[in-house]
C-alpha cells in the first residue's frame, strides 16, 4: 500500500510552524523593547523640558 506524501510531512511542517512562531515573538520582543526603550526617553526628555 502507498503511503501519502504529505501524511509523513504534518510533524515537520508542525515544528516548522513552530519556529516561525518563536522567531517572529523574539522580533516582536526586541522591537517592543527597543520602542519601549526609546519612548522612555522621550518622556523623560519632555518632562526635563516642561520642568524647565
Amino acid at each position: 500500500m502507498m503511503r501519502r506524501p504529505h501524511e509523513s510531512d504534518r510533524g515537520a511542517t508542525a515544528v516548522e510552524y513552530g519556529l516561525m512562531l518563536a522567531l517572529i515573538a523574539v522580533a516582536a520582543l526586541v522591537a517592543i523593547t527597543a520602542v519601549g526603550e526609546n519612548m522612555a526617553a522621550m518622556f523623560e526628555f519632555v518632562a526635563d523640558v516642561i520642568d524647565g
